[in-house]
């Protein structure tokens, strides 16, 4: 089943742009973005991010793996600035 544009693909509620966190395990640590930009389903809380947000994501992922960092949490705007 293909969601229609705008409409959450899990339960049919309407996307609305919003922010969500995201996290990855790296075996060794732990990275934590806030306030990513994204999708956001206003009847479940289901978030999506677009293909653009996810490369500078995984460009975080790997400067945090570069330094093995334990723990790395930063906002989204202080990451791409």
């Amino acid at each position: 089943m293909i969601a229609k544009p705008g409409r959450c693909p899990l339960c049919g509620g309407d996307e609305k742009p919003g922010t969500t966190i995201f996290a990855v395990d790296l075996k060794f640590g732990v990275v934590v973005v806030r306030e990513v930009p994204a999708r956001v389903c206003s009847q479940c809380g289901e978030s999506w991010i677009d293909d653009q947000v996810a490369a500078k994501l995984e460009a975080i992922v790997e400067d945090a793996r570069s330094k093995q960092a334990v723990v790395e949490v930063t906002r989204w705007h202080e990451a791409v600035a």
